[in-house]
């Protein structure tokens, strides 16, 4: 059975090897470069506690190494690995200045109070800082499966006790609250990600008619989402209340929830909050079987959860036109290549995931220049908007609309930055996607093999800048 980490290193073997690069250049960017395997003790409930976790360095072409950690009872270092070379991939596409980075804690947190949790956090930082694999320049975590922006705060705040004379400690992690020096959007930024690459690839009329979409409008699409964590939540809730998609299905851990006039996605959220499952919530018909619902019939469906769940068993039953890949690996090689056989257009994680790393680099940036995005220029803006509006009142006779007094009158706030630095990212990555599938002397097949010739093509010029 193939693992996580032989469908990633398969999908990038298929473009790799259709590549003209320099002998050697593609096992040395395939393969990852270092893995720190660590087993730490905590004394917790009277008695010693040892715990196991892992940090997988795939690339140090561009410092720091960025990406998450994530706490699960099912977290191995062949996952963490595979996830790290994601991220590399993913970076080299969005043109971030990161290498690709990826931790992780055989650790079930709801087996453990908070309190606990942040002690074992504490150790597991220790251990990190110790050896080499967390600071501002070398490598920085973010959230993710199981981790929040609390578990960065502890993970920031421990860093700066034990490396106390580092002016830019805060910039050890990314995704922290904003009263811990985070940023604006960051907990919404791979949903909202997910919501600007659907955008962008409807807005490209040759690339939406590949998945038979006739129009740009989002008004009314069918939606099937499976996971309703930060990501899967984030994306029906914008998809829904900005673009008027029907969220019909979201599958979770229980069931599936369906209701085909739309999910009011808030209150279900709310329930699951209060409940932990979705049977019960009154906005849908419950059903627990989950998985079946995979295969309902949409326009778009979202894979927002794990790796693996569309794979060769369950993939010829998916109706859905689109694919959008808002979790990592989402769908297997195997799977991947029956899908497109079938006419699936599918937006790769590569590209669909990857707001998140997008925002943390807006939130590295701030942390390590020190001063918040906006605040040299929001006041100047202010005022010279005011002066532009009011000097068109007095030539036209006319007041301007109170929106339009709304939109000028008021400086640029963080998350209006963070939001649009973001969309633009989406839109500027996707143009290199569109264009590599487009290309009209040697087109790539579909946007997952887009994805991959560009970020292969970069670390390889990446490689060759060094020297390597």
């Amino acid at each position: 059975m193939s693992t996580f980490l032989d469908n990633v290193n398969a999908a990038y073997d298929a473009v790799a090897n259709s590549l003209d690069l320099p002998e050697g250049i593609a096992e040395k960017i395939r393969v990852c470069n270092a893995t720190y395997v660590t087993r730490f003790g905590v004394r917790l409930r009277n008695r010693m506690y040892t715990f196991m976790g892992w940090r997988a360095v795939h690339s140090t072409h561009n410092s720091p190494a960025k990406g998450g950690i994530r706490y699960s009872p099912h977290v191995d270092q062949d996952e963490v690995e595979a996830l790290a070379a994601l991220m590399t991939y993913k970076c080299a596409l969005l043109g971030l200045p990161f290498g690709g980075s990826k931790g992780g804690l055989l650790i079930n947190p709801k087996d453990w109070t908070e309190q606990e949790l942040e002690k074992i956090t504490r150790r597991f930082t220790q251990e990190l800082v110790k050896h080499g694999f967390l600071s501002s320049g070398s490598n920085v975590p973010a959230p993710d499966m199981g981790t929040n922006e609390l578990t960065m705060m502890w993970i920031a705040d421990e860093y700066r006790r034990l490396r106390s004379d580092d002016i830019n400690g805060v910039a050890c992690v990314t995704g922290k609250p904003l009263a811990g020096n985070g940023i604006e959007g960051r907990t919404e930024a791979t949903g909202r990600g997910v919501q600007y690459a659907i955008r962008t690839f409807l807005e490209t009329p040759h690339d939406a008619l590949k998945a038979d979409f006739k129009t740009r409008n989002l008004q009314d699409l069918a939606v099937v989402v499976q996971g309703l964590g930060n990501v899967g939540y984030h994306a029906a809730k914008f998809l829904s209340e900005e673009d008027g998609c029907r969220i019909v299905s979201v599958i979770e851990w229980d069931g599936v929830v369906r209701n085909p006039v739309g999910i009011d996605i808030e209150a279900l959220k709310t329930h699951m909050k209060s409940t932990g499952a979705l049977k019960g919530f009154g906005g849908g018909d419950y059903e627990p079987d989950g998985e079946s619902a995979l295969a309902d019939e949409c326009d778009i469906l979202i894979p927002a959860a794990l790796e693996s769940v569309i794979n060769k068993q369950n993939s010829d039953a998916i109706r859905a036109r689109l694919i959008v890949e808002a979790a990592n690996g989402p769908i297997t090689f195997n799977a991947d290549k029956r899908l497109r056989e079938r006419g699936v257009v599918i937006i790769p994680d590569l590209y669909a995931n990857a707001g998140g790393v997008v925002v943390s680099y807006f939130e590295w940036v701030k942390n390590i220049t020190h001063i918040p995005f906006g605040l040299m220029e929001r006041r100047y803006d202010e005022i010279r908007n005011r002066t532009l509006a009011r000097s068109l009142e007095i030539m036209t006779g006319k007041s301007l609309p109170d929106e339009a007094e709304q939109e000028l009158f008021y400086g640029r706030r963080e998350i209006d930055l963070v939001r649009s630095g973001l969309d633009g990212m989406m839109r500027s990555a996707y143009s290199e996607l569109s264009r590599r599938w487009n290309d009209p002397g040697n087109p790539a097949p579909d946007l997952r093999t887009a994805a991959y010739a560009v970020s292969i093509r970069r670390l390889s010029e990446a490689y060759r800048a060094i020297g390597l």
